[in-house]
């Protein structure tokens, strides 16, 4: 969601947390602002709209201090505009950042007034300072003074706090959002996100829940837990470059993360298939003996990642003989939950820190699960910590908004944990070997799949002017069809949805017409019989069909019925492969509708509150 970053430098800090902002920028935002204290005191700056309008607003009017908080914000209290943009002040002595909510907002700005307090802004995160501000002169420190305002605030929160009087120091907390400290050479830096800072270290310290850090001159850097005695964090090096921050030679990062899939499900199998089988030992020491004991699967995600479960749950009935029960992270905690006996808890999250999901996990800890495994791609993120067991994807950052490379990688990671515990549970060790075999093969059909976007390309100026949408799929390519039509809405702003194939005639047929451009998946599996009969009943209404379909089911271009041809590849990995085509169509509508491929209005890359 909104981005922080904060930095304690030997130079002035304007250029630092600017380029920090920038970098953040993928999140979705819709202001932004920097605070630095200088010999004047404290100087603030804020801007609506991108970057780049408070670039130009610094380019006339500078900000000059060797210790400042920046942010980009999305709105959650108050619409976008300069007076709800952070950071908030208090007396023009404190300064806040904050990413989360504030659920006691209100209660505390009334007390807030009484004393005396004005508020200029409608954002839960003004009360923030004017509490810190009100400690301040209490304690007459400013560590001391955030460990007291925390202890008033409810909710979920990432902040960064100056104050005038205190000109080397940044004060950070987290909980229920992330934050990192970056460890520079007699520096030390804030962020939401290590990609905020790569400009300037790639040493990290992943802050856990409760966690309140003191940065100072010389890089000194102070951690105190939920109960303020001192911690010990262990500090990371990034594993990917800095260029991942980068677009390259692509359009938009869209474009380079839907090209880098043969890369990273490269690495996401990399050392986790053995000659003929995936060894359970990849999920972790214990994840054998776990394995043994599971009788049910429950997967919960958001988005993307539910359907990445979706395509699980085929996946893992039918090869490892467990029940699987899929359910959406923002739901899941507030109904009754019944645990079956041996039920594994699943959680996928290409960020790691999504709030239902986190929420998800901690509300299961207390309902008698087996235990609980974290598909995830960010090493140090609180899902990974917080969970029995982990995999990582090895997608590598992913900037777009829209989800492209951290989907494929989270079905590999999920396939590879069906023939994992398919292992256990007795699967066929020919079977097995088959799948594995085919898995090493993949990413080279990617590749081929690639070798395809021009022709999308051409495919998708039949899609420039349409308004609505409908995909299909069947078997596991429904959630596929699902993702498609997600992909298409979320970066083009057309109405898509998906339906089940075969479900075509109980409504949505209602809908088709020469309008209505219908998109399908046809893999070559047991369903395509009844898959092409459902077809027929779009071209029966007069609907335009689109069709991506296996190079072996003999479906042929006529009248209405655009084919696009692609590698056949076994039935149980073609929910990966027939993903591919569908994010080069969304990306090329988008592209030629004009709209901000990488920052889609309204949405955001990281869903840090509920």
């Amino acid at each position: 969601m909104c981005g922080i970053v904060g930095a304690v430098a030997q130079r002035n800090v304007q250029g630092i947390l600017l380029e920090g902002l920038k970098r953040l920028e993928y999140r979705g935002y819709d202001s932004a602002g920097m605070a630095i204290l200088s010999p004047d005191g404290l100087q603030r700056s804020r801007a609506v709209g991108k970057v780049a309008a408070l670039e130009e607003r610094l380019a006339t009017q500078s900000l000059v201090g060797r210790c400042g908080i920046a942010h980009t914000r999305w709105a959650t209290h108050g619409k976008p505009s300069e007076i709800n943009a952070h950071p908030h002040v208090s007396n023009e002595r404190v300064a806040v950042v904050h990413n989360g909510i504030i659920e006691n907002h209100e209660a505390l700005r009334g007390e807030l007034a009484e004393a005396g307090y004005a508020f200029t802004s409608e954002t839960d995160t003004e009360v923030v300072a004017h509490l810190v501000d009100r400690e301040y002169r209490r304690h007459g420190d400013l560590l001391g003074a955030v460990q007291a305002a925390l202890a008033r605030l409810h909710g979920a929160y990432a902040l960064g706090v100056i104050h005038a009087d205190e000109p080397g120091v940044i004060v950070g907390a987290r909980k229920g959002s992330p934050l990192v400290v970056g460890a520079g050479i007699d520096e030390a830096f804030l962020g939401s996100d290590p990609l905020a800072l790569l400009q300037v270290t790639d040493r990290f310290i992943y802050l856990q829940e409760g966690d309140v850090v003191r940065l100072s001159g010389a890089g000194r850097i102070e951690i105190f837990d939920a109960a303020g005695g001192t911690a010990e964090r262990e500090v990371h090096t990034f594993e990917h470059g800095d260029g991942a921050a980068s677009k390259g030679d692509y359009r938009h990062f869209m474009q380079k993360e839907i090209f880098e899939q043969p890369t990273v499900i490269t690495a996401a199998l990399e050392g986790r298939l053995g000659e003929g089988s995936v060894p359970p030992e990849c999920f972790g020491p214990d994840a054998e003996v776990l394995f043994q004991q599971v009788k049910q699967i429950h997967i919960v995600a958001c988005g993307t990642s539910y359907h990445a479960g979706m395509v699980a749950r085929y996946w893992l009935e039918r090869y490892a003989g467990v029940p699987v029960q899929v359910e959406v992270a923002s739901e899941y905690r507030y109904r009754t939950v019944v645990v079956p006996e041996g039920t594994l808890f699943v959680t996928l999250s290409q960020s790691g820190e999504t709030a239902d999901t986190l929420a998800a996990l901690r509300f299961a800890r207390e309902q008698g699960y087996l235990g609980s495994l974290a598909i995830c791609n960010v090493p140090g993120s609180s899902l990974v910590r917080e969970s029995d067991l982990t995999l990582m994807t090895q997608a590598g950052p992913e900037i777009g908004v829209a989800s492209t490379k951290a989907f494929t990688t989270q079905l590999t990671a999920l396939m590879l944990l069906t023939l994992a515990l398919g292992r256990v549970k007795g699967l066929a060790a020919g079977t097995q070997a088959e799948l594995v075999d085919n898995l090493r093969r993949l990413p080279r059909l990617v590749n081929q799949v690639l070798a395809l976007d021009d022709a999308i390309e051409a495919l998708s100026m039949a899609f420039a002017e349409k308004h609505h949408a409908l995909f299909l799929g069947r078997g596991a390519h429904f959630p596929i069809a699902l993702e498609g039509a997600l992909k298409l809405k979320e970066i083009s702003y057309i109405h898509a949805e998906a339906y089940p194939a075969g479900e075509l005639k109980h409504g949505p047929l209602a809908l088709v017409d020469s309008e209505m451009p219908v998109i399908s998946v046809a893999p070559n599996d047991e369903l395509l019989d009844k898959l092409k009969s459902n077809l027929q009943e779009v071209r029966a209404r007069g609907g335009e069909l689109f069709v991506f379909a296996d190079e072996q089911v003999g479906i042929k271009e006529e009248e209405g019925v655009r084919v696009l041809c692609l590698p056949h590849v076994h039935e149980a990995l073609a929910p990966i492969l027939y993903t591919i085509p569908l994010q080069l169509l969304s990306y090329h509508v988008a592209v030629l509708k004009g709209t901000d491929v990488d920052q889609p209005r309204n949405l955001a890359k990281s869903v840090t509150v509920e």
